[in-house]
């Protein structure tokens, strides 16, 4: 759920920070699950902030080709990660800023 439930940001803005945070703050008691929110919500905030500063390269032409490769890259890697979790394996994200540690 945790990965998967990422996919919601695509309809509601921060619904893909919101969702492992959610998930994160829930279930502590699970070390497994865990760490799968936690890698999750770290890739999430990463990439959200990759985007807004190609939001801002926009104005010199190149933003919008970096948009579209951020896009492409968290469909592709979320769901690299959702197929790790249902094998019971740990997934660390490419490109990831560890905000959230232990």
């Amino acid at each position: 759920m945790a990965h998967l439930g990422t996919f919601v940001g695509y309809i509601f803005p921060f619904g893909n920070v919101i969702v492992p945070l959610v998930v994160y703050s829930m279930k502590k008691d699970a070390p497994l699950v865990l760490l799968h929110s936690r890698n999750s919500l770290n890739f999430q905030i990463s990439i959200t902030l990759y985007i807004l500063v190609s939001s801002i390269l926009i104005f010199v032409l190149i933003g919008i080709g970096l948009i579209f490769l951020l896009v492409v890259l968290q469909f592709i890697l979320v769901i690299m990660a959702a197929v790790k979790a249902d094998k019971g394996e740990v997934f660390d994200y490419p490109l990831t800023i560890n905000f959230i540690k232990d």
